[in-house]
């Protein structure tokens, strides 16, 4: 990896390792499509003059159909599984589970675009050992806490489309600045999302508080705009697959976020199926 693309990766794991703290936060004071609505309305009001003075709008728009799979992949449905699942799973869980988007990279490489790296006994052993990492994660905790099992499913759910998306992105509209790409899908799902939203908000306002504010910001700034930016031109750098390998400081963030500032509990499931997961997902991704 480039010193350029080590900077992104670090960058871009921060980025999108905070947001599930954020999430945490807001989903207690304002309903989910209202959350999903003001993140992608923030960051498409950061983008979108970017995007233009950069002349990135309408060469996207030529490519309408696979910004709008994209758009629905990437945001429009995890978001909204990621945001509901966090009224019942705690975000350092959460972020654990993430992890498992390079288990899906792994899949649709070899699926859908002809990778056949994925035979190699190491990918198999770390596809193997992953299983059984999210298996304890999962499994333990079920029994052992109070564990919301359609909450885990939704976003173990969402991580298929954080798998699926990159690769569109990098296969279909790799050739598009990133810009436009990103400015558009925010248009698009903040009119899916605009009604539901902005309908909720009303009922939200009194009991609003700076820090549910302050977290509707930093989705949309930072854990949107930003991360996206850095994300597309991480994936120009070190391809989608590798990119994709960004859950790791992504799920590591998450935890310590979970743990610190919102006093979340660190599960037996956690303690054994974490070190697995990860040790799998690097034998699993990892070029033989």
């Amino acid at each position: 990896m480039s010193r350029k693309g080590l900077w992104l990766f670090i960058a871009c794991g921060i980025a999108w390792g905070i947001p599930y703290a954020f999430i945490r936060v807001a989903v207690e004071q304002f309903d989910v499509a209202t959350i999903i609505f003001a993140r992608v309305v923030i960051g498409a009001a950061v983008l979108i003059p970017f995007a233009i003075h950069r002349k990135a709008i309408m060469p996207a728009l030529k490519h309408w159909p696979w910004v709008l799979a994209f758009a629905l992949i990437e945001m429009a449905g995890p978001w909204f599984l990621i945001t509901n699942a966090e009224k019942t799973v705690s975000s350092g869980l959460t972020g654990l589970l993430i992890a498992i988007v390079p288990f899906w990279a792994v899949f649709i490489a070899y699926w859908f675009l002809g990778d056949k790296s994925v035979k190699h006994p190491k990918t198999i052993f770390g596809l193997v050992i992953g299983f059984i990492g999210v298996f304890l994660l999962v499994g333990i905790d079920a029994f052992t806490a109070d564990l919301d099992i359609l909450g885990v499913g939704a976003v173990v759910l969402a991580s298929l489309g954080y798998a699926i998306a990159p690769a569109i992105s990098s296969h279909k509209i790799g050739h598009i600045d990133s810009a436009g790409v990103i400015s558009l899908s925010m248009v698009i799902v903040a009119a899916i999302y605009a009604v539901p939203g902005l309908s909720a908000l009303p009922a939200a306002l009194p009991h609003a508080t700076f820090d549910g504010w302050f977290a509707l910001a930093m989705l949309g700034i930072v854990c949107s705009a930003i991360a996206f930016i850095l994300f597309f031109d991480l994936i120009k750098e070190i391809g989608s697959a590798r990119a994709t390998l960004i859950t790791y400081p992504n799920t590591a963030i998450a935890f310590v976020l979970g743990i610190v500032f919102l006093s979340e509990p660190i599960t037996l499931g956690m303690i054994l199926g974490f070190p697995l997961v990860l040790i799998g997902s690097y034998f699993a991704s990892k070029k033989h």
